[in-house]
């Protein structure tokens, strides 16, 4: 067993869907979550930038004893994977991503062999999806970048006219493509399968890597003998996490809420207030704090 928290971070929000799949999934694990939403999006940036913005984020958690690393972000597992299994594995701190996940579910779940790909314009130009995909005999990739969706669940839409027009616009492309199958190449992408749902047509499988994910990191966990019983209770050095500053505060005194505070520690580069807004709204109660990263 091994008390330390699994430390996970994304360009802003759509991390929260990993992390609400890992915290279902192992309610007995202790979380430390960063939005680096000062730097969001991830997915218009060059990929060097994009590597820079991760490894430091990731040093941050490191530094403060995480067990495990989890890139809860396409843009950033498809820039800095390989740099980053180089960089901790040494120190003996796993590194997972999202995209093997993804692909191995979408491979699983299509029957004609046509599969979509939407994703973020850096995520999109690497190639990551498409060549992993590839990979598989008669399996046909349809790719296609969808920028706006980040901007989109940041701004906290996931409804509405605007939405529906932009969501056309992107997927007239892939359902043209015959695809049976549609990988959410984003984790923003699931807190909008309302939208894409709608456009696409029910006959659509939606692959998201969410879950799939959160069943790699209790692979590992189990495979390292540090998975912790579901009624552990560690607590997380926030106060080191934030240089002893705190931001906003839990606001309810109940011991469910103060337990949630203790083991689950969000934390955004950004705007704090706004984080919380949406978090608690994407995610849900267990986001009782967020702080200034």
């Amino acid at each position: 067993m091994n008390n330390a928290p699994i430390g996970i971070f994304d360009s802003g929000l759509g991390g929260l869907t990993v992390a609400r799949a890992i915290i279902d999934q192992l309610p007995g694990e202790s979380v430390v979550y960063i939005g680096d939403t000062a730097n969001s999006p991830y997915g218009t940036k060059p990929v060097e930038t994009v590597k820079h913005l991760a490894l430091n984020v990731m040093d941050k958690l490191v530094e403060h004893g995480v067990k495990i690393l989890v890139i809860a972000c396409n843009t950033a597992s498809a820039a800095v994977l390989f740099d980053a299994r180089a960089r901790y594995d040494r120190l003996g701190i796993p590194v997972l991503e999202v995209i093997s996940p993804a692909v191995h579910r979408a491979v699983s779940a299509t029957h004609n062999g046509k599969i979509g790909v939407i994703a973020t314009s850096t995520t999109i130009a690497t190639g990551t999806y498409q060549r992993a995909l590839g990979a598989y005999q008669q399996v046909e990739v349809t790719a296609q970048a969808c920028p706006a969706f980040v901007e989109f669940v940041e701004r906290g839409i996931t409804s509405g006219s605007e939405l529906l027009a932009k969501a056309r616009e992107y997927l007239e492309p892939v359902k043209a493509g015959g695809v049976d199958t549609l990988v959410l190449g984003c984790t923003h992408y699931p807190l909008l399968t309302g939208v894409i749902n709608y456009v696409m047509g029910s006959e659509v499988t939606l692959v998201s890597s969410s879950e799939e994910t959160a069943r790699d990191v209790y692979r590992t966990l189990l495979e390292n003998d540090w998975l912790n019983e579901d009624d552990a209770t560690g607590e997380i050095n926030f106060s080191a996490l934030n240089g002893g500053e705190s931001g906003a505060v839990v606001e309810s005194d109940s011991p469910v809420a103060l337990k949630q505070s203790n083991r689950y520690q969000f934390l955004a580069t950004g705007n704090t207030e706004v984080f919380t807004r949406l978090a608690r709204r994407f995610l849900g109660p267990e986001v009782g704090v967020v702080n200034q990263a």
